[in-house]
Order: C-alpha cells, then sequence, then structure tokens
C-alpha cells in the first residue's frame, strides 16, 4: 500500500478520503467504537483518510445552555473558548479508538491543521488552509483526526465557523487535500425534498448539484452547510452524504452540468427576526454597518425607495438581545424589528409566471398568512409567522412536488 521514502516516511500512492462524522454519531461511547470500525476498515481498504468530528451528541448545545445561565448575551470570544472544547473531547477519544484497534492515529485541533479564519467570533469564514501537517502524518502511514467546527483568526484567536460549521471544515480540507471525494456522515441517508420529520412523504434524491444544494441550505436545510458545499463547488469535489449506521442510500452532490435538472424541494427555516429601516438606502447603509459591527449576518437584503430590510437567523446569533438593544439605540425611531419569524421555500426548477401564486394558494390552504413574498432563480420564499413554517412547507410540498416525479429521484416507496 506504500513504501518506505526519504527521512523514513511513507510514500503515498492512494486518494485522500475525508469523512465528517455530526455529533448524533458520536453520542457515547459504544457509537464512537462503531465509527472507528469504519474509519478503519476505510484505511485498510486502501486509503488514506482524514476524519472531521463534530461534538458530541447535545454537547454544543449544553454548553451554550451553560453560557447562557450565566449571561444571556455572552461574548462571543469566550463562547468560541467554550464552545470548541466539545470537539476536542470526540477527536481525542477517536483517535484511542483507532488506537485500540490497532492502527497509527493522531487528533489535531483546526488551528493545528491551519485552518485560518477571519476575525470574527461565532461565524468565521476560512480564508486559508495550510494542511502540512495533515500531509506529514499522512505521509506517515496515520490516520488524522479533525475538530471540527474551529480554526485560527490571522490574529491567532480561536474562532468557530457557525452552526453545521464542522462540514465546512471537511470540505475545506478536502479541497486544499485534493481529496478524492468527501464523506458526510450523520442521522439522516442523504437530500429530501422536505424535511422527513416535517413531510412524512418527502423522497429521496439520489443527486443533485451544487447551486441548488446551496440554494437549499441558505433556505434552511439542515443535511449540509451552505460554506461546505462552497468548497465542494469550487474543487468540484464530490459529496456523498450518507447515514452513519444505516449503508445503502446516499445521496451525491456534484456538478450535474448545465442540462441537469435542480430538484423540487420544499424547505423551511424559522427562529428569524426582520430588521425593517425607514429611509433611503444611505438609512439602510447605516444599519447594515451597525449590523455588521455587533457580528450580525445579514440576509435578504431589500429596499423598495421608502424603506429598506433584512434578516438576521437567531440559533446563528447567540448575544441577539444586545445586538437588537444597540441597533434600537443607533437607530432610533427608524428601525422597526420583528421576531418570531420563518420562512418557507420551493427551491429547484418549479420556474413559471404561475409558482407566486401557486405558493400563495398552497399558503392559504395550510392556513398561514404571507407577510412577504420573495423570488429568484432558484428560490420561492414566503414570510410567514415561525408557528405557521411546517404547515406551509407540507402545503408548499404537495403543491410542488407530490405530482412532480424527477428520474433523479428514488420513488417514495424506496424510503
Amino acid at each position: 500500500m506504500a513504501d518506505a521514502g526519504p527521512d523514513g516516511l511513507c510514500l503515498r500512492f492512494v486518494g485522500i478520503i475525508v469523512q465528517k462524522y455530526g455529533g448524533s454519531s458520536l453520542a457515547d461511547v459504544e457509537k464512537i467504537g462503531l465509527v472507528a470500525d469504519k474509519i478503519v476498515a476505510t484505511r485498510r481498504a486502501g486509503h488514506d483518510v482524514v476524519v472531521v468530528v463534530s461534538a458530541m451528541g447535545k454537547t454544543t448545545d449544553q454548553l451554550l445552555g451553560l453560557a447562557r445561565q450565566i449571561d444571556e448575551s455572552p461574548p462571543r470570544r469566550e463562547l468560541d473558548m467554550l464552545l470548541t472544547t466539545g470537539e476536542r473531547v470526540s477527536m481525542a477519544l477517536m483517535s484511542i479508538a483507532i488506537h485500540k484497534r490497532g492502527l497509527e492515529a493522531i487528533s489535531f485541533t483546526g488551528s493545528q491543521v491551519g485552518i485560518l479564519t477571519n476575525d470574527r467570533h461565532f461565524d468565521a469564514r476560512i480564508i486559508e488552509v495550510r494542511p502540512v501537517r495533515v500531509e506529514d502524518e499522512l505521509a506517515r502511514g496515520k490516520i488524522v483526526i479533525v475538530a471540527g467546527y474551529q480554526g485560527m483568526s490571522y490574529r491567532r484567536e480561536i474562532t468557530t465557523l457557525g452552526r453545521g460549521g464542522s462540514d465546512t471544515t471537511a470540505l475545506a480540507l478536502a479541497a486544499a487535500l485534493g481529496a478524492e471525494r468527501a464523506e458526510i456522515y450523520s442521522d439522516v441517508d442523504g437530500v429530501y425534498t422536505a424535511d422527513p420529520r416535517v413531510v412524512p412523504d418527502a423522497r429521496h434524491i439520489p443527486e443533485i448539484g451544487y447551486e441548488a444544494m446551496q440554494e437549499m441550505a441558505e433556505a434552511g436545510a439542515k443535511v449540509l452547510h451552505a460554506a461546505a458545499v462552497e468548497f465542494a463547488r469550487r474543487a468540484r469535489i464530490a459529496i456523498h452524504a450518507r447515514a452513519t449506521f444505516r449503508p445503502g442510500r446516499e445521496t451525491i452532490v456534484h456538478d450535474l452540468g448545465r442540462d441537469g435538472r435542480a430538484p423540487v424541494c420544499a424547505v423551511g427555516q424559522r427562529n428569524l427576526a426582520r430588521v425593517e429601516v425607514a429611509g433611503d438606502p444611505t438609512a439602510l447603509r447605516r444599519a447594515l454597518a451597525e449590523a455588521e459591527d455587533c457580528q450580525l449576518v445579514a440576509r435578504d437584503v431589500e429596499h423598495d425607495g421608502r424603506q429598506g430590510a433584512f434578516h438576521v437567523v437567531l440559533a446563528q446569533t447567540p448575544d441577539w438581545n444586545a445586538a437588537r438593544a444597540r441597533l434600537v439605540r443607533a437607530l432610533g425611531d427608524a428601525v422597526r424589528i420583528e421576531e418570531g419569524l420563518g420562512t418557507a421555500s420551493v427551491v429547484g426548477d418549479a420556474s413559471g409566471p404561475e409558482r407566486i401564486e401557486r405558493a400563495l394558494a398552497a399558503v392559504e390552504r395550510a392556513g398561514a398568512r404571507p407577510l412577504r413574498v420573495s423570488s429568484s432563480a432558484l428560490r420561492l420564499a414566503v414570510l410567514l409567522r415561525d408557528e405557521e413554517v411546517d404547515a406551509t412547507v407540507r402545503a408548499l410540498h404537495e403543491a410542488f412536488v407530490a405530482d412532480a416525479p424527477d428520474p433523479r429521484q428514488a420513488p417514495p416507496d424506496a424510503m
């Protein structure tokens, strides 16, 4: 499988596979052992293996809960110091489990494998990956275990990559290493036309293009992180989304080419806040500057000539109360903030002039009241009250997906 080279290193001539395992796959020591068996089997099949791990089970939520018992809006830097400990526990335990099975492994934090980010906390963006230590250890024949979700800023501060950031770690490393493919393991066997927990008859999608998958992630789908898909798209690395303990089906995210049809999906996102600012575009720019200073991620920015608006995903904003108070102080009566909102979206090739009318009819059947409708090439989104999202997603799925068979989708009885 490998021969000795200069300086006692092993010369590789096999492909690199990057595997990522989510928290549900690592919930206890028994599951860590089962995952270690899978990793060892991949290595013995002749591949170099880099493994990215999330924190065990609900560890991240528990740590965040502890912080909020002390401060409702905890400082983001200290949150990053706290939350990154979860992945460090996982990486060390996984490395120990692989050693127990007779193979060599070594664990690294995000900073140790050269993941460099910008200077934001809690939702940092990767700006460069320098995987020299990973390459050295692979050359020595070791399995490399990496703590997901984290990196180091150019100021040498520990940073985290936002919810789902372990996906981004995996795909950023895969791109930097020129990996053969990336395998993302979780408790679901890939991508569906809707969340099966919300829409029981949602269909499994065997393959999907990068652009459609990225749009789904931005709309609220939790299977893959949008930034991870972007790394894969740029490097043209296929993503295999699989269930850890239910082998069989998967979804492959890859380049479908110009003729590749984007499957139609219904996606919901909850826990949004809408920030509206009265006045000309100058007022909106001022609000966006304040939001940036608060390290808020402003989404769906718009302006109609009289007022502007943007959305904030509160699940990605640990210090929202403090940020909201700052926006109100800075903008005064010009700002109006509404919480408890969500979106229900149709993503994919559901084009045609009648789609807005069709979507509104579905919303009415769901008993919901649309607050706003927006449309782009791959997405139609309806802004609603948070509690109306799930029913509207079911209605949109019935209207756009249930009677629209796609040759790329598995039949409903395959679930």
